[in-house]
């Protein structure tokens, strides 16, 4: 069957209700729907990386992957099972569009700053959670201190930190030298906003803030 290729925001849920079963992680996955939605829907281009982190919840991820034409529709049913290629973590071998394995927190974003490194202007997306692991600070300190201006990362804010930063997430990246700025993480415009301010030859953080 061939791949959908025409699907909008508000098939979303009903994409969402393809994908079944007891390790969905659905709060962990629903908080980054909006998030992900901006960055496939408006802002990556031609040459452009993402990289998804906070891989323990990648059913919204698959569900964008699918509205936008990079993964079956059909194939979201099989979600978790054995001959299925959307595991519970994502798999950069499995499943096309997607740039890295992650699931073991604390690894996308270093894997970011290499690929910025090389060129690419590179998204990454964390969760506020994962910055309890101290691989994310190296990446973040040695990001800033280099001024890699092609880094942006989006860290969905969903409350699920174990520390609670002095001035909060974002200034914690300011401290490191990057560019920051805080938004509703389910409002659209807002989110694009904060993505293509400009913040010159740094590194910038998006800390997209999601209630329950």
């Amino acid at each position: 069957m061939a791949i959908a290729t025409c699907l909008g925001y508000d098939d979303l849920p009903e994409l969402l209700t393809l994908l079944t079963g007891d390790e969905k992680h659905d709060w962990s996955s629903l908080s980054t729907l909006d998030v992900l939605w901006v960055l496939y829907d408006r802002l990556l281009g031609d040459g452009d990386r993402f990289l998804l982190s906070k891989g323990h919840g990648p059913t919204a991820y698959y569900a964008v992957l699918a509205a936008k034409g990079l993964i079956p529709v059909e194939a979201l049913a099989g979600f978790g099972s054995f001959d299925s290629p959307l595991g519970y973590h994502p798999d950069r071998v499995l499943v096309p569009g997607v740039e890295i394995s992650s699931g073991s927190l604390g690894h996308g974003l270093p894997i970011a700053v290499g690929v910025a490194l090389a060129g690419r202007r590179t998204f990454c997306l964390v969760g506020d959670g994962e910055l309890d692991e101290g691989s994310n600070w190296e990446a973040v300190q040695y990001a800033g201190r280099i001024g890699l201006g092609r880094l942006t990362a989006v860290v969905v804010d969903n409350h699920s930190s174990t520390y609670h930063w002095p001035g909060g997430i974002g200034a914690r990246f300011e401290l490191e030298g990057w560019s920051a700025a805080r938004v509703d993480g389910r409002d659209h415009d807002a989110l694009e906003r904060a993505f293509t301010v400009s913040h010159d030859d740094r590194p910038h953080v998006v800390v997209a803030e999601v209630q329950r």
